[in-house]
């Protein structure tokens, strides 16, 4: 029996993650610097631990509601209301699901199939593409450019819109690029929302990590909280990567619907995290704005460091990565990431991983240590200072 011929073609075709093949790479590597997985370096603050623990301690090991416990779901609904001025029923309009790519998943096979198209702006997160594929829906790429500070404008939403399109992925803050959306830039795109059928999947997980004013929901603007899924998570803003703990907010019928998927699929999250995360939410703002103001630290010295090795980057408004580009230096996005690792032993990402329009750029994660920073910054500055022929030009140009 040919098993490979017996996979259903969307799975057996999907490409594996770019991400993870550098990581896996760089594990090889000895000596290697990483900086390559968004994964905060931070421990998950103690008092969240702490509650996780005293759960396993009181014997809280049973499954909880499928939508998760209801005192966390009211403790989402307050952040929300508190942090982003969105009012959500926590009984009716809030789920809490295994990460926030969990939550991703859970709306797009919600919301799209055969026929649809989803709307992906592009450089992001690598899983948005393969889930609407899974799906059975069809991903319409759109192109990020740096001469608008990778934000996504009026003309080319309008350009991609068609009378399939079915759902926007709206990933800002961004990842890889950092790029957020201020308030105007919301509401340049928003009528183009309202006049359409789209329903928007705002994936929020790093709206804690911005650095020149409070994040902006596209859910806060008026007309739009009904058609828009907020999605965030805990492992980006709390340190908590392991415990695997996410959620959903948006319109009753959208929140049922990924329950029913949620239940037969994956029952519920698991109980320790979801009382680690009601106290996150409750008790950790003061933790948060440490981490926040360590990354802010860790960016400056980032975007100082590659402008000193001739690698210009826009500077990132949120989450933790710097997205120089490397197409001066006459070398792929791929080429350079594996040159530098082998040369090197520096691990960053290819920009042409997060798709086709992240080619000429790199991401380098910030969320490590300022030592491993610098010395990953040094070495780096080696490579770059090579390709340039020490001190002439690089070859070619972008």
């Amino acid at each position: 029996m040919n098993v490979r011929e017996a996979l259903q073609p969307r799975v057996r075709d999907l490409p594996a993650s770019g991400i993870r093949k550098f990581f896996d790479m760089a594990g090889e590597t000895r000596d290697a610097i990483s900086l390559s997985i968004g994964e905060p370096d931070f421990v998950t603050p103690w008092r969240i631990r702490e509650a996780g623990i005293y759960s396993l301690e009181q014997g809280r090991t049973h499954y909880s509601p499928n939508a998760g416990l209801l005192r966390l779901r009211e403790a989402v609904a307050g952040y929300l209301r508190r942090r982003l001025g969105l009012s959500y029923d926590p009984e009716t309009q809030i789920i809490i699901t295994v990460g926030g790519s969990e939550a991703i998943d859970l709306g797009l096979r919600a919301l799209a199939g055969p026929g649809d198209e989803v709307i992906v702006p592009e450089p992001s997160f690598v899983a948005y593409k393969p889930c609407a594929i899974l799906a059975g829906a069809t991903p319409v790429p759109v192109p990020l450019e740096e001469r608008d500070r990778f934000k996504l404008t009026p003309e080319k939403l309008a350009k991609a819109l068609t009378p399939r399109s079915k759902v926007l992925v709206f990933p800002f803050p961004n990842n890889p690029t950092g790029a957020v959306m201020a308030r105007e830039d919301l509401e340049g795109i928003a009528p183009l929302i309202r006049d359409s059928r789209l329903i928007v999947l705002a994936d929020e997980i790093y709206s804690e990590l911005t650095y020149s004013g409070p994040h902006v929901s596209l859910a806060s603007l008026p007309g739009l909280k009904d058609r828009t899924l907020v999605i965030n998570g805990f492992s980006k803003t709390y340190a908590m990567t392991g415990w695997r703990l996410g959620y959903a907010a948006g319109h009753p019928d959208l929140v049922a619907a990924m329950r029913r998927i949620h239940q037969y699929g994956i029952m519920c999250s698991p109980t320790v995290s979801q009382h680690a995360g009601i106290e996150a939410l409750d008790n950790c703002d003061a933790e948060v704005e440490d981490m926040r103001g360590e990354y802010n630290r860790r960016r400056r010295v980032m975007l100082a460091g590659f402008r000193r090795a001739g690698l210009e980057c826009f500077e990132p408004g949120g989450a933790f990565y710097v997205f120089p580009g490397v197409g001066s230096t006459g070398l792929s996005s791929l080429e350079f990431c594996e040159r530098l690792l082998r040369e090197e032993r520096v691990a960053v990402i290819p920009g042409s991983a997060f798709g086709e329009p992240g080619e000429g750029y790199i991401r380098a994660c910030y969320a490590y240590s300022i030592d491993n920073i610098r010395e990953a910054l040094a070495r780096i500055g080696r490579f770059a200072a090579r390709l340039r022929g020490r001190d002439g030009p690089f070859p070619g140009g972008r």
